[in-house]
């Protein structure tokens, strides 16, 4: 709950200020200047590219969020038992060790994505954060296409 609040904020704060970037760009190109126009189509770009980012971002968290509701449903969700650090993180050498088991059932199923979203938790759980996303991801598109 606290990392949807999180989110949630962090969108809001972003839509206002793509809002006051797009006003000055409205102001740049009402200058008629030839450099201001060039800012204020800059200033516009930049914004759209700010707006993409976000809904890939909340589309993907709000895709895995519910992942992660059917394998609780349906008891498969893995049991958190690495020790922690103060941080909370887990211990990275005990969840390297733990990480195999995973690895071996994608391998044995490449199509369940509920193998690929356990292999993507502890790929976050191992602190690689970039190949725990494209698990993820992969284990997204395998859902949506068998459903």
């Amino acid at each position: 709950m606290k990392g949807r609040i999180g989110a949630g904020m962090m969108a809001i704060l972003l839509a206002f200020y793509l809002v006051l970037v797009g006003w000055r760009a409205v102001l740049f190109l009402q200058s008629g200047a030839p450099v201001g126009i060039a800012i204020g189509v800059a200033l516009l770009v930049l914004p759209l590219i700010g707006i993409w980012a976000l809904v890939l971002e909340v589309t993907f968290g709000s895709r895995s969020a519910r992942l992660v509701r059917l394998l609780e449903a349906s008891g498969e969700l893995p049991v958190e038992t690495l020790p922690i650090r103060a941080s909370g993180r887990p211990v990275r050498d005990a969840a390297d060790a733990d990480f195999p088991q995973y690895r071996d059932a994608v391998d044995a199923a490449p199509e369940d994505w509920k193998a690929w979203f356990r292999l993507g938790l502890a790929y976050d759980a191992a602190g690689d954060r970039k190949r725990a996303r494209g698990a993820i991801r992969t284990a997204i598109t395998l859902e949506r296409a068998a459903a």
